[in-house]
Order: C-alpha cells, then sequence, then structure tokens
C-alpha cells in the first residue's frame, strides 16, 4: 500500500500528542494498547508517534513475526501533528505520503472570527 517495504499496510494511526521518542518497541506497544486501546499486535497497521521537536517521527508496525520500528527526521522543517483527540485521523495512502515528505496531511483549521466590540 504505502511503499515497497511496507505494501501490506492496511491503515495508519498517528498517536496524538507528544511521545517521548527515547522509547523503544515496548514503549510504544505499550502506549498503543493502554493509551489508545488497540492491538498493537494486529498485523498490517502502522502506529506513528512524534515527539515534540516535531521534526522526527517513529512508527511501530506489527509483521506477524515481530516488530518493525522506523525512524524519520526531517532536515529542514517540522511535522504537523494532531495533538488532541479531536485532531485524530487515521491517515489515507495519501495522507500519509505527504506526512512522509513533510507536508501537512491533516485539515486546516478554521478559526471562527468574533465581530469586535463597539468602544
Amino acid at each position: 500500500m504505502l511503499s515497497e517495504a511496507y505494501r501490506n499496510v492496511r491503515k495508519v494511526y498517528c498517536a496524538v500528542g507528544y511521545t517521548d521518542l527515547r522509547k523503544g518497541i515496548d514503549g510504544l506497544a505499550q502506549i498503543v494498547g493502554t493509551k489508545y486501546d488497540l492491538n498493537p499486535y494486529e498485523k498490517d497497521i502502522l502506529f506513528l508517534f512524534c515527539g515534540k521537536r516535531c521534526d522526527r517521527i517513529k512508527g511501530l508496525l506489527w509483521e506477524g513475526t515481530g516488530f518493525l520500528l522506523l525512524y524519520k527526521r526531517l532536515e529542514d522543517g517540522a511535522f504537523v501533528w494532531p495533538r488532541s483527540r479531536e485532531e485524530a485521523a487515521e491517515l489515507t495512502e495519501e495522507q500519509y505520503r505527504y506526512l512522509m515528505t513533510g507536508l501537512n496531511p491533516f485539515p486546516k483549521k478554521i478559526r471562527e472570527v468574533r465581530p469586535q466590540k463597539a468602544i
């Protein structure tokens, strides 16, 4: 689906908020299970995590025989990352490709403009 390396990935989930990227496979799998109530051992599901610096992410993928731990660091720029559950979304293949190239795959937020009070 996503590229030659992960052609069988069916879903991509972004862990909202900040994640301590010093965590390894076991720590990230625990976050998937406890914080999101998802099964980290479900085959072909990619879980993505972003730290506070926003220029690097980690990915966790169960391949059936073991975990694959992915790490991506942008040389210039930062990832746009969902920070609350309201911003969370399952990524499509196109959105994942945008994310991996440093583009924003998430819908832009539109703020309501409130009229100014007369003084």
